[in-house]
């Protein structure tokens, strides 16, 4: 499986300017996050064969996941776990309504009007939900073909490791989990 960090968002390139929350609810991405997302697209099916997409329902990863879709010819499957912490103004989504308005490509349907939690979301709580997709994945029996365009934390909460946006990394579900997530934001 491959992990997609979102390319760049408004809210990335306020926040790592000031390391303060500029207050930018569901963020789209920024000129140089679309290059990002444009750059997976270009190296990403090079690397290994991607048949599945699934993706964060937060705008700077639907973005990110588009040109790989419309490269590859696949659908994006929005998934909900593999969301944000929340913890910034970032991580206040938009309305299932607004997302099936602006990306009628993507089947929504499944998607509650208000899918992102109300409060600061504890860290245990994103490791668990990280814990449920893959077992969710390694039901499949090809999930080494999936690609995930997701987020810092949870891609954190994966692997262990930090990575920033636009970047990748490779993530095998039948390895054990990190025993340690240094929760720094990246």
């Amino acid at each position: 499986m491959i992990l997609l960090r979102h390319g760049q968002s408004v809210f990335n390139l306020h926040f790592s300017a000031t390391r303060r929350d500029p207050g930018i609810p569901d963020p789209e991405l920024t000129p140089l996050g679309h290059a990002q997302a444009e750059r997976a697209a270009e190296e990403l099916p090079a690397l290994a064969p991607i048949r599945r997409i699934v993706a964060s329902p937060y705008t700077r990863a639907l973005q990110t996941a588009a040109p790989i879709a419309r490269r590859l010819g696949l659908p994006v499957h929005v998934q909900p776990l593999v969301r944000e912490r929340y913890a910034f103004s970032c991580d206040i989504g938009s309305p299932a309504s607004d997302l099936r308005r602006r990306f009628p490509e993507h089947a929504l349907d499944h998607l509650p009007e208000v899918w992102w939690p109300g409060e600061e979301e504890p860290e245990h709580h994103v490791i668990r939900r990280a814990a449920a997709f893959r077992a969710e994945m390694a039901r499949l029996p090809d999930w080494e073909e999936t690609l995930v365009v997701s987020h810092w934390g949870f891609i954190l909460a994966m692997t262990g490791q930090s990575v920033t946006n636009g970047a990748w990394l490779r993530c095998d579900i039948t390895a054990p989990a990190p025993e340690e997530v240094a929760w720094r934001h990246g």
